[in-house]
Parts: structure tokens; sequence; C-alpha cells
């Protein structure tokens, strides 16, 4: 399974991004091979729209859930059509690792 997890940087150390469509970066996170990869949020910086945008983003990578600390109104609904989880995720002192290790578990 794939999971995004929003982050404030691009090693395992940075913590869980409270932004989802205006995260700093976004971790891949595939649960069978255990391949991390971090990409830069290509909507940080949009005018408009960086949350739909940013879900469209997401959803090219084939993820099953996205982990972050806050989701924006307009993108529940897109998330449901596209059967993508949210999971919200309130302990912003968590570290990329520290949330890998708890979906390892």
């Amino acid at each position: 399974m794939k999971i995004a997890i929003t982050s404030t940087g691009n090693t395992l150390e940075s913590t869980i991004d409270p932004r989802f469509g205006r995260c700093a970066y976004y971790v891949f996170y595939d649960t069978e091979t255990k391949a991390t990869e971090f990409i830069p949020n290509p909507n940080k910086d949009a005018e408009g729209g960086a949350g739909p945008a940013s879900v469209q983003f997401v959803a090219s990578k084939n993820v099953n859930k996205i982990i972050s600390g806050e989701f924006g109104m307009k993108i529940k609904s897109l998330l449901d059509s596209l059967k993508i989880q949210m999971i919200v995720h309130k302990e912003q002192d968590k570290t990329i690792q520290e949330i890998i290790e708890m979906l390892n578990h």
C-alpha cells in the first residue's frame, strides 16, 4: 500500500506538516517495499487551488491513504471520489520516521 505523508522537510527527522495543500514536501511510503520518496510540493506557492491541485498530484502517485495535520474543506469530497483515505494526525511534533514506524506495527 502506498501512503502519502505531509512533511516540513526532506529527511526522516522532519516533522509532519499540518497543511495538506501547501506542505513543503510529500513523503511517499510503500508499506510493502519499505521504499520512501520525498518530493517537493509543486503547489506550495500556488495563488489559489493548492488543495485540489495537490489532491491530483498525490493521486497520480497511486496512494491509498494520506496523513496530514489537517485537510481543507474542498478536499474531503475529492479524496472520497478517488477512494483515498484521509488520516488527520494532530501530533505535529511527530517525525516522519515515527509515523512510518507506527504504520509498520
